[in-house]
């Protein structure tokens, strides 16, 4: 796994982090049951506190990007379904809240649209 950090960058650490295996994860650089180093390793190599490198993780847990496995590690899960069902709850919860407000469906897609491009 290779991660290149800014410290002083606009971009904390941790999202820097987070943001760099989520990409390796995607484009299969990190493939499905990859064992990450652990966060005492990982911090030492970047030179980051081990809470930076926790949170990273953590929120990519929870993401359902990876899967702490006790003292036996950290390891890639099989992200795309888990990923998948995540972006179809959030689709279904924001379709329920444009509709309990009444705004045009058409208008709702295209706050959608301009919200990912960022």
């Amino acid at each position: 796994m290779i991660v290149t950090l800014v410290p002083d960058g606009p971009v904390p650490p941790f999202e820097q982090l987070r943001a760099q295996i989520l990409d390796q994860v995607r484009t299969g650089t990190l493939p499905v049951g990859t064992r990450l180093p652990t966060v005492r390793a990982l911090a030492e190599e970047l030179g980051i506190a081990p809470n930076t490198v926790a949170r990273a993780y953590r929120e990519l847990e929870h993401d359902g990007v990876l899967e702490t496995r006790g003292r036996n590690g950290t390891f890639v899960t099989a992200f795309g379904d888990a990923a998948q069902r995540r972006v179809q709850e959030a689709a279904a919860e924001y379709a329920a809240t444009v509709r309990r407000l009444g705004v045009d469906p058409d208008e709702a897609l295209r706050l959608a649209a301009s919200a990912l491009r960022g």
